[in-house]
């Protein structure tokens, strides 16, 4: 059988990233990172289910989240027209958490974001309730030591409703440092109304921001399965 073109392409840089992505998307920065435009109303999912549990959740009152290894996902940034009905069965999307390692490349770290916020747009123009994720890698990310934005927030709009995840990412002291020092000058640059949190909200972590916004968290979805939770919320 005759394989399409997105089946025989390799690499999701075919063609520049997939110029079609942002066709009609208003852009950010020097950058020119996708926005996610804020929603007329903040909605609060029921729960977060992963990507590759979507087709197997029978609660569409759940946002569909892209918290695992990158590669599990690797399908919907090659190919995003094929998940353009399924996801709009769901309340929402949470634009993919593309990995930004604080030792990979800045060029790599500054793709991935541009990534995620193209994704979020693409499902956005197409009708998908889309709420960015934000991700941080290291300072370089988060403040203005090399680029004159801090390029993590690029994309996402103030005043709005966005998630962030704290599963896996809050092990070791240099990993909290990093998180509580990107998610300070996330709070300070976009002002968020809602933040869902996707993973635990240990007080040593949040204690010194929980008032500057409205944190809603959900459990990690291996938790939630560990207490008994199943495929109906």
């Amino acid at each position: 059988m005759k394989k399409s073109r997105e089946e025989k392409r390799k690499a999701i840089i075919d063609d520049g990233c997939n110029p079609e992505l942002v066709a009609g998307a208003k852009f950010d920065g020097i950058l020119e990172i996708p926005i996610i435009e804020k929603p007329r109303q903040m909605l609060l999912p029921a729960g977060i289910t992963p990507f590759t549990s979507m087709e197997k959740q029978t609660n569409h009152n759940e946002a569909i989240g892209f918290y695992e290894m990158d590669v599990n996902f690797a399908d919907i940034l090659i190919n995003p027209a094929k998940y353009q009905a399924p996801l709009r069965e769901f309340a929402a999307m949470i634009s993919p958490d593309c990995s930004l390692y604080r030792n990979a490349p800045l060029a790599v770290q500054v793709a991935n974001v541009y990534r995620n916020r193209a994704i979020g747009s693409y499902y956005q123009r197409r009708g998908v309730y889309v709420i960015p994720q934000i991700r941080w890698g290291n300072e370089l990310t988060y403040t203005t030591k090399y680029f004159p934005e801090k390029i993590a927030f690029l994309g996402a709009e103030k005043h709005s409703i966005v998630a962030i995840g704290t599963y896996g990412c809050i092990q070791t002291r240099d990993d909290k440092y990093h998180f509580k020092a990107g998610l300070e000058e996330m709070l300070f640059e976009l002002e968020p109304e809602v933040v869902l949190v996707y993973g635990p909200m240990p007080n040593k972590v949040f204690e010194d921001y929980i008032n500057c916004t409205k944190f809603i968290q959900y459990d990690d979805w291996t938790t939630r399965m560990h207490k008994g939770g199943d495929y109906n919320g």
